[in-house]
């Protein structure tokens, strides 16, 4: 009977693993295998100003995504305020939401403005949004408040 009760227990688990990951992608921009950002670390772009790439080694979990860290450091640091390192509209590319659309990030075309990190679809998606980077904060603050929930084969 403990056998039987255990590997229920395991099901549900994987069952809802499944779950969550499948329904991430509406409001986060994952990976077929859950992971944000490309896999690149968030704490990096803030604390090296640049796009460096995690490891599964160093692994956390918010906001149903996994992300990836270049060391266990990092990966503490996001634990303790995974709020701050967090990209913007839930790791869509930011350019793309000012069109109202969740499109995918390579990770390594990012920018903090004012402590918040905001990633692009590409370096040229980034150059664009950049030449009317604060405009296009407000617009896809906006936008993301209209589809954030929204699931992307609707948008």
């Amino acid at each position: 009977m403990k056998i039987k009760n255990s590997l229920a227990g395991v099901l549900t688990i994987i069952t809802l693993l499944f779950t969550t990951f499948s329904n991430a992608g509406d409001e986060v921009e994952v990976d077929k295998n859950g992971v944000i950002l490309a896999g690149y670390d968030a704490v990096a772009y803030f604390t090296k100003n640049e796009a460096v790439e995690g490891s599964a080694k160093y692994t956390a979990t918010y906001n149903d995504a996994i992300y990836y860290f270049s060391s266990s450091r990092n990966r503490d640091t996001f634990k303790d305020d995974s709020a701050k390192y967090a990209p913007q509209y839930g790791g869509f590319c930011a350019y793309g939401l000012t069109f109202g659309k969740k499109l995918a990030v390579n990770g390594k075309a990012f920018e903090i403005v004012d402590g918040k990190l905001y990633v692009n679809k590409s370096q040229g998606v980034y150059e664009t949004w950049s030449e009317a980077r604060d405009e296009n904060i407000v617009t896809a603050n906006v936008k993301w408040s209209e589809v954030e929930n929204t699931p992307i084969k609707e948008l």
